[in-house]
């Protein structure tokens, strides 16, 4: 169970500290315990109940009538607006995914991720609530506040379901180009990776899969053994942004009529030489405008 600072709820749930002090003066509602020092602490279940709370709200339901309904009946509530909401569904997903990190609950994700897709196609999913949903779980990431197996649990099933969401293209023939795909040295956030091969393999190129944390030497026994028209890295880590240099200058030595991308909104053209070949890609869009052409 989580204990969340004031500070810490507000970011997850974007509900302001002035607001939540309102609501627990006014309305009783969302009153944090108090440490021994008097300091507001808020649990994993409040944030659920802060999550659907916000959802309930931009649907027009006032906080004088929310703070009186059960935790079943907002719940119940949630869902039936989700059904009946045309547009702008994707706090609903987010919301939901998150609920179903902090419960540990295989189900609810399934769930959600399914309808989501349904709802939106797999790649408006991964870009409007998928990219969104990790930007917000790395706050309780980066609080340390959220355990290792919630963060585990959220990635995992995310990857599992970009690899059977690629295994269904995987039966087609691949012939266009080969794509190398790997993260380097001590770089592990392998989510955004996974949706590049699926991407591709869907548009029918071939892709070489290597997987996270690859040492340099592995790259030397793809490359004998096979033509790569390109290769596809992410840099996310501090570690691997600050060797990206030499990762780069390894790439440019050894494959060199290979056209070399990487994936950062960190890394930017001035920290690479200008002698480099390197391409930057900086958003999912510009990746999709690449294998298209």
């Amino acid at each position: 169970m989580g204990n969340y600072s004031i500070d810490q709820f507000s970011s997850i749930t974007g509900i302001t500290k002035f607001v939540l002090r309102t609501w627990e003066n006014r309305y009783d509602y969302l009153r944090a315990n108090r440490s021994k020092t008097n300091i507001r602490i808020y649990t994993d279940d409040m944030i659920v109940r802060a999550l659907n709370t916000n959802y309930l709200l931009e649907a027009g339901y006032k906080i004088s009538k929310i703070s009186k309904i059960s935790e079943i009946e907002i719940t119940k509530i949630v869902d039936e607006i989700k059904v009946n909401k045309i547009d702008g569904k994707e706090n609903y997903y987010i919301n939901q995914i998150i609920i179903s990190t902090l419960e540990f609950s295989t189900s609810k994700f399934n769930e959600v991720f399914e309808e989501g897709v349904l709802d939106y196609g797999i790649l408006d999913f991964y870009e409007k609530v998928v990219l969104t949903t990790l930007d917000k779980i790395g706050i309780l990431w980066l609080t340390n506040k959220v355990g290792p197996s919630q963060e585990h649990f959220l990635s995992e099933n995310i990857k599992q379901k970009l690899i059977v969401a690629s295994d269904i293209y995987l039966n087609q023939e691949n012939i266009k180009q080969t794509w190398l795909l790997f993260l380097p040295e001590n770089e592990f956030h392998e989510i955004g990776l996974l949706f590049a091969r699926f991407l591709l393999v869907k548009n029918g190129f071939n892709v070489i899969y290597l997987g996270s944390n690859l040492p340099y030497e592995s790259l030397y026994q793809v490359n004998e053994k096979i033509k790569i028209d390109n290769t596809l890295m992410f840099s996310v880590s501090k570690s691997s942004i600050i060797n990206i240099n030499s990762t780069i200058e390894f790439l440019e030595s050894n494959f060199v009529s290979t056209n070399n991308y990487i994936v950062s909104k960190q890394f930017t053209t001035k920290m690479i030489s200008e002698k480099s070949t390197l391409n930057i890609i900086s958003d999912v869009n510009s990746f999709i405008n690449i294998i298209s052409k």
